[in-house]
């Protein structure tokens, strides 16, 4: 591959679980853009702490989005789809998760069992592969142990063995993070001996957790290619070959709210976390749909005030609205810088966090690869709500079910699409039928 296409060999959307129940930007696995895609990843699923089986990540978390998410196989034939177990919140302290990573990885009945697990899960539903998101072994405010580290590469062993011996080709990956802190507790080159690559976390470099730190209350970008730089140096030293690492892009943008209105500039101090945005009401962070609809609503008189400011060192964009809200992003020209870095040095594909937060244009994927990707109606739509809420259940009306229905004709040629569209009758889609009979 030239160094121009090398990322583009391997582009990976993570999808949150959760986004298919939100009542804002709702996105089920169906709506993610897979002409940008080459591996969608499902975040997350558990492990029950007493059974090691996997599991979904909450009570609300149907099982049977586990095998939507791999049914995009049948849309895209040539697209992998991981599981990823784990995430930060599953190893929170005070928790009944944050010990399993580690129970798992100390006991070799127990890495055994669990890779079986692994195995029966992902035949059942259709996985291609498995995503390790341990956060973090060996960190002692995060749960972890000493032998954790030497632990770990025995998990990833016993998962590759077993997954041979499976008689399929199943994938295996981990994530890491981008911080010292944490990644010396990572045997990276123990670990590459099993696992495929590695998932770089190369975002959330920063956000209102600084406070707490010894950086300070000062905003800064959550993604900056100089620090970047300096945290794949830390891979280097551990002689990782470039083609084992995939960069992270992150589809959102932590926010603050400053504490000085006359200082917004990187460094400058803030009061804590921005306001909630209107969907992804969280302060502190705003999705990219969230920002893209900021800089795109010319009828507020606030957007006349905003000034986005590239800082072309560090690869990102920033401004500041609403007077004292202050936001670091990404856009075309930044991911064009990462990229090219990225491609120089060799790193060996991209990974998104998350897909399902770009907007109804797919702007940021087509930004990130360079693609044209056709618009989503049904985001479209959904976006409607973050100006005019009242209008989306009329606009999604065709498009969520409402005006669906069962075909209770005759039997028609299930070999023949034609004849069953023409069942359908004028103006509907047939978008399903009973394979086991004639419905």
């Amino acid at each position: 591959p030239t160094k121009a296409s090398r990322l583009s060999n391997k582009v990976i959307g993570y999808y949150e679980s959760w986004m298919a129940r939100k009542a804002c930007h709702k996105v089920a696995p169906t709506d993610l853009p897979l002409d940008a895609l080459t591996h969608v990843n499902f975040a997350f699923a558990s492990i029950d702490p007493d059974s090691y089986q996997i599991v979904t990540m909450d009570s609300d978390t149907p099982p049977s989005l586990f095998s939507d998410t791999t049914n995009l196989k049948s849309i895209k034939e040539d697209i992998k789809v991981f599981v990823s177990v784990g995430g930060w919140t599953f190893s929170d302290n005070d928790t009944a998760t944050q010990p399993v990573f580690g129970d798992i990885a100390a006991s070799a009945t127990n890495r055994q069992k669990f890779a079986n697990n692994v195995v029966h899960f992902m035949k059942q539903y259709g996985f291609d592969g498995i995503d390790l998101d341990w956060e973090y072994p060996g960190a002692g405010d995060r749960g972890g142990k000493v032998e954790d580290t030497a632990n770990y590469v025995l998990l990833l062993k016993a998962l590759r063995e077993t997954f041979d011996a499976s008689g399929s080709d199943f994938g295996l990956t981990f994530t890491a993070p981008s911080s010292y802190w944490y990644l010396r507790w990572f045997d990276l080159p123990g670990m590459l001996k099993y696992a495929d690559w590695i998932n770089l976390m190369s975002y959330d470099l920063h956000g209102v957790w600084d406070a707490t730190n010894p950086i300070g209350s000062i905003v800064q970008a959550h993604t900056n290619l100089t620090e970047i730089k300096l945290a794949t140096s830390l891979f280097w030293r551990a002689n990782v070959p470039p083609a084992k690492l995939v960069m992270g892009f992150g589809f959102y943008g932590r926010s603050f709210t400053l504490a000085d209105t006359s200082c917004t500039t990187p460094g400058c101090p803030f009061k804590g976390a921005s306001n909630p945005g209107p969907c992804s009401d969280t302060g502190g962070i705003l999705s990219y749909y969230e920002i893209m609809d900021i800089l795109s609503d010319t009828s507020s008189t606030k957007r006349s005030t905003i000034t986005p400011v590239h800082d072309k060192a560090g690869a990102v964009n920033y401004f500041t609205f609403d007077d004292d809200q202050w936001i670091s992003y990404d856009d075309k020209t930044t991911f064009a810088q990462k990229l090219e870095w990225a491609n120089e040095v060799g790193i060996g594909g991209s990974m998104i966090w998350a897909s399902d937060l770009d907007d109804d244009k797919y702007s940021a994927h087509a930004a990130l690869t360079g693609k044209t990707i056709q618009t989503n109606p049904t985001l479209k739509a959904i976006n409607k709500a973050l100006s005019n809420p009242k209008s989306v259940v009329e606009d999604l009306s065709s498009w969520n079910g409402q005006k669906c229905f069962k075909y209770d004709g005759k039997c028609v040629n299930l070999n023949d699409n034609s004849a069953m569209a023409k069942a359908c009758g004028s103006g509907f889609t047939m978008v399903g039928w009973d394979d086991a009979g004639c419905g």
